[in-house]
């Protein structure tokens, strides 16, 4: 059923969104929808710089445990 929508249905469809929530609503929607992508993209840099950061820590010492005491 919704194979065929189309070009002028999603028109329809935005056109009656339009009406029932009004400029301003989408706006202020849009904009959070926004605000949450980007949040969403600063939690996965993070997260995977927080995983590059233990794993560097890991690599950086790999002398044996029996040598680190002779030193």
């Amino acid at each position: 059923m919704l194979n065929n929508i189309g070009l002028p249905g999603i028109l329809l469809i935005a056109i009656v969104v339009l009406v029932l929530f009004g400029r301003g609503k989408i706006s202020s929607l849009m904009g959070e929808v926004g605000k949450g992508i980007t949040s969403f993209k600063k939690g996965i840099n993070e997260g995977t710089q927080e995983l590059e950061d233990q794993a560097a820590d890991a690599a950086k010492d790999v002398t044996p445990e029996d040598e680190k005491d002779k030193v």
